[in-house]
C-alpha cells in the first residue's frame, strides 16, 4: 500500500448525501477481470440515458479533469462493502475524501488502500465546501497528514482529527497484512515456541509427506 503524508491538487465538490457504493462504482453489465475503474467512476451520473457524456455533470467539467480531493456530504459510501468504489476514486487521481460523515465500511476500505478519509464537523465542512465551490478548480488545496491541516484559497487553515492508529497506518503505508508483518519476529518466535512445546499439534496440521519447519 502506498504511504500518504501530504497531497496538493484540485478539489471537486460533490455534496449530495447518502451516496452509495453502487453509485460510485456501478457493476458493469459486461463483466471483466480487468475493469476500467476510471470509466466505472460514477458511470451512470456522468452519462445521459443514451450513454453519451453529460458535459454539465461536475466530474465531466474540464476544470476537474485532474483531481486529488473529493469533498462530499453526509454518509458517503453507504451501501455494500464494495472495495472497487475506492479503486474507482484512485483511478481518477483522488487520494483524499473530505465529508461530513463517511460510512464505516467505506472508511475502512479507504484506509486499507491508502486513501485518506476525513470527517469534518458541520461548521468546518461548510467552510471547506464554500471554498471549494468558489475555487471551482482554479486553485489547488493541500492536505497534510503529519500536521493534520487542510489549507487552500478562500480561508484559514482547517485542522482535522484522525485517530493515532489510522494516522500511523497511512503514514507508514500499512494495510492489515502490513500491520501484522510489523510483528513478524514475535509471530515467528511464538510459532517456534509452540513447535517445541506442542510438537503433536504440528504433526496434526502437517500435510502428509512434509517435514515441520525448523
Amino acid at each position: 500500500m502506498k504511504a500518504f503524508s501530504r497531497l496538493t491538487g484540485i478539489a471537486v465538490p460533490f455534496l449530495e448525501d447518502d451516496v452509495n457504493t453502487d453509485q460510485i462504482a456501478p457493476i458493469p453489465t459486461k463483466r471483466s477481470l480487468k475493469p476500467d475503474y476510471r470509466e466505472m467512476f460514477f458511470h451512470r451520473a456522468r452519462r445521459h440515458g443514451d450513454d453519451t457524456l453529460n458535459p454539465g455533470q461536475v466530474f465531466n467539467r474540464p476544470q476537474f479533469a485532474s483531481l486529488a480531493i473529493l469533498v462530499a456530504g453526509r454518509n458517503f459510501g453507504c451501501g455494500s462493502s464494495r472495495e472497487g468504489a475506492v479503486w474507482t476514486m484512485q483511478a481518477m487521481g483522488i487520494e483524499c475524501l473530505i465529508a461530513r460523515s463517511i460510512a464505516d465500511l467505506y472508511r475502512e476500505n479507504c484506509l486499507q488502500n491508502g486513501l485518506l478519509p476525513i470527517e469534518l464537523p458541520d461548521d468546518l465542512a461548510s467552510d471547506i465546501e464554500r471554498r471549494v465551490i468558489e475555487a471551482d478548480g482554479r486553485a489547488p488545496f493541500s492536505v497534510d497528514l503529519t500536521t493534520q491541516i487542510i489549507s487552500g484559497p478562500g480561508g484559514a487553515d482547517v485542522h482535522f482529527d484522525i485517530s493515532a492508529a489510522d494516522r500511523m497506518r497511512l503514514l507508514e503505508g500499512l494495510d492489515d497484512i502490513g500491520l501484522s508483518l510489523k510483528h513478524a519476529a514475535a509471530i515467528a518466535a511464538f510459532e517456534h515456541k509452540m513447535q517445541q512445546a506442542s510438537p503433536w499439534l504440528q504433526r496434526a496440521v502437517r500435510a502428509p509427506g512434509t517435514e515441520p519447519s525448523r
